[in-house]
């Protein structure tokens, strides 16, 4: 044996991030240190979970250190239950723990840890070595009780079982108790002649990382860092170098020899895999023979369906034959592939979900390019009519596997589930996902373990961005955020709370599950990876312990089952619709409708997919869409980068301007599009067709094109041009050609993609378009508890003329509906009113009549549909107005309510009948006896609860000052072309905060006027100024500026030059007024304008039958808007 190897400490209690809220060690970051420190081998041994088990293999072999692959599992021992660390010897062993890690989760109910019960150990012990474990581990454990009979006879157990394969374990941090419990455990290796080996808990790799992980572990147990009695660590729990620990064991040689030569014991790294194709059996019918007839089974049925074409009469028809060789042509690829039951498990769950009335997507992905697909029913999508390539989805070239994004509707998805459970058992599960301490959520976290109150954590989490399609790491906050810069200077709290913060940011915070990723196994899945399952969780199937890119590696082959809430939508309004027209169906509306065009058209895009943002609104008015081509370039191009294309793509549509083809043999190709490259198909016909590339060269030019590696595509385009060269093109013209395509292909668009989601997008248009009523109460009825959402609909509706009913205990239903007429809001909207709740309180009314009064109400109501806090909401939103409009006696009423509530209910159990209590008759003595809140405060209420104002609007107690102040509204400025500034009244909906790459703060703001609710961006000096005043359900008075950016006037900007609040300007004093003045009593009334320090100047004018008198009094007065409706004079006031 090699001496300078074996003299070397080997650590293989290793505890990554895997380690929930235990371990603070990152594998890439070990990846490093084993690199820097020439580290020849390390054992991983995580807390329950093997999630790291394969990751953990690939990258320190990958540096040269040898992985050791390792777990420690509960297990339950008579009525105790403590770790027992076990590392893989070999294969076999690995499979053994996977079997016993899976075990502890897949069998254990939602009140125990997971954890197997000892005898599985001694079931499946091959190929493990087994440690003793510290002290606290299942024999630390019953050390600490004094159960030392109970130690000796596990050991005897584990000894008899593992032999050679079972060790003493000693540590030597200095934890509590860890001393005695050294002491005994030696005494116990000489009883029964038991080898030691000695070992390091190492939770991190620095020293300096204790105190940070001190807080992670409180943040995992709910504790104050504070807290005496909670579970505390040494500072021993860092990586040691292999001179300390010699150092620290030199007293136990044994200890040592062993810890040097265990890692020549182990024999096994876990290793990634190729795709293990899943197949879908059948019993003497071959996997491709199957696929073969079902294609061309489907074939047949849709040109009977669609085509109207019978089956006697295809083979003669032109089209079918051409459909005929690109299926054939599809098919040879997907078998010399092996991918034949992977189709075909795709098809058998769709198929089943679409009989069981389960909607599902026409298409998502590359997937829609694929006429098998199509043919099975997995899309909706005709490829050759979409013009649409397989090889964009399949080829021989590809170097990662392709996967079926399938999109079903939201609420019907677990019936899915159901299915796979029943069909593939133990063979289909999800994957694990792991949720990670980002810069707000470690802010929130350490603060929260720090003690610091929760206002002034919050408060500082506020100036972190929030922008998950931009996320910023917690250092790239502060570098651009002053205010915290100031906070961390100023204060030692925060400075504490940052520099923890900053040590902990991106580790493992939690464990999740990827409900849309499905794996689905060849085998056994626990023949291949660990399986988790969380048993509090409503989760028909377990997942995988590995995430998505370690269960990808292992070879397991991805499905996904998106849910998607716009065919949840479309689905339950093609069901109102049939309630009045039966034989409506979504599947058969005419795509070219140009009255749904024309709502395109006019930007007026509210509740419609994909085409609901003010840019797309822009994009639609100016393209005037009118085929669905338009709409599928749209929902190409309307992305950062294709986004300049647009205005391209518009004039050559409407003839402005010559579309440019290129070269002439690529007129058929960019025709569609109007000579725009919009879609990655696009790139790749156009190599097939200049330089004769097959499908599958088509698609490796278009992935280097889009990954922009130089060296490839030199390649690539030296063939490229010696191709188009062998056509009759020159290079030069070739290269050039090359040179304009390379910027499309970058950002170009999957075409199949594009098409199923302007499908959709359609479809939504439609229902919009002819079933507004029954379309927005399906779709309001899905953002139940989004009131952003709502009340962007609520001013659709109000736009549309559709009569809103406010929320009313006697008519409302906990879902949106209409009755054809009016449409009546939902009561399950109003904030903290529960779904079920309110939807028992409908159910008491629609069976015994309306609520006559508030007694009424209470006498038929039970208890437990009516808590405080859904009490609370209804008075808010004004829902019990019709039998009581005193919202404030209400209000303050709540307690008293629940109480006679809960007497009424107790005396009806106990069949009491209270005989001074008519419950036909109103008694309204537990009501409070006060005054109604003032109409203020009433919208105030009602915005809380609702998210937006709809008894009244807010700006109506201004509309005073509007003249006075040339206030109007904003669709009158946005529109009118003449008007280049003016002041606009609105009130604030929602404020999103977001940061320039340079790290300048501007928001979002959506706000209301009377006529409209719209958006505005206002930048950073702005922003910064008005910070106080730009908060939600504050009512403001902008001004704004409007530049235009071209001569015919299409493109503007608008700046937002100045902020006040319209309480600021209500109660701001006159420079100047004048006022007419009719008779006497009207002049007495100015006696009570007051001169103290006052600066108004007051011109009177007074007329009789014949003269017309002005006077200017010599002292200035004090008037506001307030004074003036206090003496009831502003029809005096004289505007010139």
């Amino acid at each position: 044996m090699n001496d300078s190897i074996n003299r070397k400490f080997n650590h293989f209690k290793i505890h990554t991030q895997y380690s929930i809220c235990e371990g603070a060690i990152k594998i890439d970051q070990l990846k490093e240190f084993c690199k820097k420190n020439k580290i020849q081998s390390l054992g991983m041994s995580d807390t329950y979970i093997l999630s790291g088990a394969l990751e953990f293999s690939e990258s320190l072999s990958s540096v040269g250190t040898q992985p050791i692959i390792g777990t420690q599992i509960l297990f339950k021992y008579k009525d105790f239950t403590g770790f027992i660390p076990l590392i893989a010897k070999n294969t076999n062993g690995y499979k053994n723990i996977i079997e016993l890690s899976s075990k502890s989760y897949l069998e254990n109910s939602e009140i125990t840890d997971p954890h197997c019960n000892f005898e599985d150990l001694l079931v499946r012990s091959s190929g493990i070595i087994a440690l003793s474990g510290s002290i606290k581990c299942l024999i630390g454990d019953l050390f600490n009780k004094g159960l030392f009979n109970e130690i000796e006879d596990i050991v005897i157990k584990l000894s008899k079982k593992f032999k050679n394969d079972f060790y003493i374990e000693i540590q030597r941090h200095n934890d509590l108790n860890e001393k005695e419990f050294e002491n005994f455990i030696l005494n116990i290796s000489k009883k029964f002649d038991l080898p030691i080996v000695a070992t390091n808990e190492v939770y991190y790799l620095d020293k300096n990382m204790f105190e940070a992980h001190d807080a992670l572990m409180c943040i995992g147990e709910k504790a104050y860092v504070n807290d005496e009695k909670r579970l505390k660590l040494s500072d021993q729990h860092y990586f040691k170098s292999s001179e300390e620990m010699v150092e620290l064991f030199k007293d136990l040689p044994e200890a040592l020899e062993n810890n040097f030569n265990l890692p020549y014991r182990c024999s096994f790294k876990a290793l990634p895999s190729k795709p293990i194709l899943p197949s879908i059996s059948l019993k003497d019918i071959d996997t491709n023979d199957l696929l073969i007839k079902e294609s061309f089974d489907g074939l047949k049925n849709k040109f009977s369906k669609f085509l109207k074409v019978e089956k006697k009469d295809l083979d003669i028809n032109g089209d079918y034959n051409l459909y005929k060789k690109r299926l054939e042509h599809e098919i040879k690829i997907i078998i010399e592939m092996n991918y034949a039951g992977y189709f075909l498990i795709v098809s058998d769950y769709i198929k089943w979900a679409k009989n069981n009335n389960i909607p599902v997507g026409p298409g998502r992905g590359s997937g829609a390019g694929s006429l098998v697909a199509w043919c099975l029913s997995i899309t909706d999508i005709d490829p050759i009519k979409f013009n649409l390539i397989f090889e964009r989805f399949l080829n021989p070239d590809r170097i990662s596997m392709p996967d079926f994004d399938i999109d079903f509707c939201e609420e019907k998805r677990d019936l899915v589930f159901e299915y796979l459970t029943k069909k593939y058992k133990d063979s289909v599960a999800h994957i694990i996902t792991f949720g990670k301490l980002k810069a707000r959520m470690v802010i929130r976290d350490v603060g929260r373990v720090l003690g610091l109150p929760y206002g002034f954590i919050d408060s500082i989490c506020k100036m972190i961005p929030f922008d998950p399609s931009r996320p910023m790491k917690l250092q790239e906050c502060i570098n651009v955020e002053p205010r915290l810069q100031k906070l961390i200077n100023e204060d030692k709290r925060v400075e504490r709370l940052i520099n923890l913060s900053l040590k902990l940011e991106g580790l493992n915070r939690n464990v999740a599950t990827h409900a849309a990723g499905v794996v689905i196994a060849d085998k056994k899945l626990t023949e291949t990876v660990p399986l988790y399952k969380d048993s509090s969780a409503n989760l028909l199937l377990p997942s995988t312990q590995f995430d998505m890119y370690s269960a990808e590696n292992a070879g397991l082959v991805k499905f996904d089952f998106l849910g998607l809430k716009t065919l949840t939508v479309i689905d339950k309004t093609q069901k109102l619709i049939n309630n009045k027209d039966p034989k409506f169906k979504v599947e058969n509306i005419n795509f070219e409708d140009q009255k749904v065009y024309e709502l395109l058209s006019s930007g007026k895009t509210v509740g419609l997919f994909q085409l609901e943002s003010s840019g797309m609104k822009d994009a639609l008015i100016n393209m005037k869409p009118n085929r669905l081509e338009d709409i599928i370039a749209l929902v190409a191009l309307y992305r950062p980068g294709p986004m300049s294309n647009i205005p391209i793509y518009n004039d050559c549509k409407h003839g402005n301007k010559e579309p440019d083809y290129l070269h002439p043999k690529l007129e058929e190709i960019l025709k569609p599009t109007y000579g725009v490259i919009i879609y990655q198909e696009q790139v790749m016909q156009i190599a097939q067709a200049l330089s004769g590339f097959t499908a599958g060269e088509a698609d490796i030019l278009r992935r280097a094109m889009g990954k922009k590696k130089r060296t490839e595509l030199e390649k690539q385009k030296q063939r490229f041009v010696e191709g188009a060269f062998k056509n009759g093109i020159s290079k030069d013209i070739a290269a050039g050609i090359f040179l304009k395509i390379e910027p499309f292909a970058e950002y170009g668009f999957n075409k199949s993609h594009a098409a199923a989601y302007a499908v959709i997008a359609y479809q939504t248009a439609f229902l919009k378009t002819y079933y507004p009523h029954e379309f927005f109460a399906a779709s309001m009825s899905m953002e139940l508890s989004n009131q952003n959402k709502l009340s962007e609909f609520y001013e659709e509706l109000k736009r549309l003329n559709i009569n809103v009913i406010r929320p009313n205990i006697n008519t409302c239903f906990a879902d949106f509906t209409s009755n054809g007429k009016d449409f009546l809001y939902a009561l399950g909207a109003i904030k903290n009113v529960g779904h079920e709740a309110i939807s028992n309180v409908v159910k008491e009314r629609v069976k015994n009549g309306k609520y006559k009064n508030i007694s009424d109400f209470i006498n038929r109501t039970n208890p437990k549909n009516i808590n405080k806090l859904q009490l609370e909401g209804l008075v808010r939103a004004g829902a019990f107005d019709e039998i009581n409009n005193n919202r404030q006696s209400l209000f303050s009423s709540i307690p008293n309510i629940i109480l006679k509530s809960k007497n009424n209910f107790e005396n009806k159990m106990d069949n009491q009948i209270n005989l001074f209590d008519d419950e036909f008759k109103s008694n309204d003595d537990f009501l409070e006896q006060i005054e109604d809140w003032k109409t203020e405060t009433k919208l105030s209420k009602e915005f809380e609860t609702l998210g937006f104002f709809i008894s009244d609007h807010p700006l109506n107690q201004y509309k005073i000052i509007f003249n006075q102040y040339n206030i109007i509204n904003y669709e009158k400025f946005e529109n009118d072309k003449n008007l280049l500034s003016s002041n606009i009244a609105c009130t604030v909906l929602k404020v999103q905060e977001k940061k320039t790459q340079k790290g300048n703060s501007y928001a979002i703001v959506k706000l209301s006027d009377l006529s409209s609710v719209f958006e505005i961006f206002i930048f950073s000096d702005i922003f910064d100024l008005n910070r106080d005043k730009i908060i939600e359900g504050n009512s403001l008075m902008i001004t704004l500026m409007k530049n235009y950016t071209d001569d015919a006037k299409t493109q503007k900007k608008l700046n937002v030059k100045k902020i006040v609040t319209l309480k600021e300007v209500l109660n701001r004093n006159f420079d100047e007024l004048k006022l007419k003045i009719n008779n006497m009593e009207e002049l007495k009334k100015l006696k009570k304008l007051s001169k103290d320090g006052g600066k108004t100047k007051i011109t009177i004018q007074v007329s009789d039958t014949d003269n017309k008198y002005t006077f200017i009094l010599n002292e200035g007065r004090n008037v506001d808007n307030n004074l003036i409706n206090e003496l009831n004079i502003r029809e005096n006031i004289l505007i010139d």
